[in-house]
């Protein structure tokens, strides 16, 4: 059976840029500490998902966590740049996970949001191509495995992996 995040590994000049972001980072910042958020609307039973003009598919706003900076912090940050979303409460740590795909040292820390607000909707920029809200039950087609199993993690039965 074919592993589905192979689905969205990607070849040619985008999968070369891919590698190079990541090498920058790597070279840049040794060990890499991400954040990501599962934004959840409960009146809505929707969560917001991003997708990014650099890689393939949708997927949780989020990003890594600069010198100085909190994972908190970050994830504001992330948040804001994002998603124009800004934190009405504390998010809650839901679990850590090593990003074994990205490098041998990468760790993301998950976070669930659901105090929120957004200013306006985010519009298409270098970096973000689509974001929005979509219901649980209704999630695009192309959304990451990464994505889909957190979505697990904290909706379904699942129980946290220790990998992204």
């Amino acid at each position: 059976m074919a592993n589905p995040d192979d689905t969205f590994r990607q070849t040619g000049w985008p999968g070369l840029r891919g590698r190079l972001f990541h090498l920058y980072f790597v070279l840049r910042r040794p060990m890499t500490l991400g954040v990501r958020g599962l934004v959840h609307d409960a009146a809505t039973n929707s969560i917001f998902l991003i997708r990014h003009t650099y890689v393939p598919g949708w997927q949780l706003p989020g990003g890594g966590v600069e010198v100085g900076e909190t994972l908190a912090e970050a994830l504001v940050r992330e948040l804001a740049e994002e998603g124009n979303i800004a934190l009405t409460a504390p998010a809650v740590l839901k679990s850590m996970h090593f990003n074994r795909r990205s490098s041998r040292r990468d760790h993301v820390g998950f976070y669930l949001i659901e105090q929120f607000s957004q200013a306006t909707p985010k519009l298409p920029d270098h970096e973000i191509a689509e974001a929005g809200f979509f219901p649980l039950d209704r999630l695009p087609r192309d959304t990451t495995p990464a994505t889909l199993r957190r979505i697990a993690e904290v909706f379904g039965e699942e129980s946290a992996s220790p990998y992204w």
